[in-house]
């Protein structure tokens, strides 16, 4: 087994609308997807962020696309005007997903 961070083998967007932040992950090669679905759960993201996301993640599938798109509530202070967060724009929750540490296991190994 080797760990990686998510972004060797994904990619993503993410954005911001009131308290709720959405951030899609994308994976760079069709044979990812498996593994991105594996390892980033809405329960793996809920853990991983901890306190910093009050509300459930709700983790929408895009395979025709290769990816998902992950919708957080409650996740940003109260919004941009309202949080005493430094920086707590949807734009910093995708570059923090982009560090999630996954698992790769067996023969997924050899695809990076």
């Amino acid at each position: 087994m080797t760990e990686v961070y998510l972004n060797e083998i994904a990619h993503g967007r993410s954005g911001d609308k009131g308290d709720t932040s959405n951030v899609c992950v994308f994976a760079r090669k069709p044979e990812y997807y498996s593994i991105i679905e594996r390892e980033v759960t809405p329960e793996r993201l809920k853990e991983y962020f901890g306190d910093m996301v009050q509300g459930d993640i709700v983790r929408y599938p895009l395979p025709e696309l290769g990816g998902f798109n992950f919708v957080m509530s409650h996740a940003l202070g109260g919004g941009a005007t309202m949080s005493l967060r430094l920086d707590s724009l949807g734009k910093s929750m995708g570059s923090a997903v982009m560090r999630l540490k996954i698992r790769l296991e067996g023969e997924e190994e050899k695809l990076l």
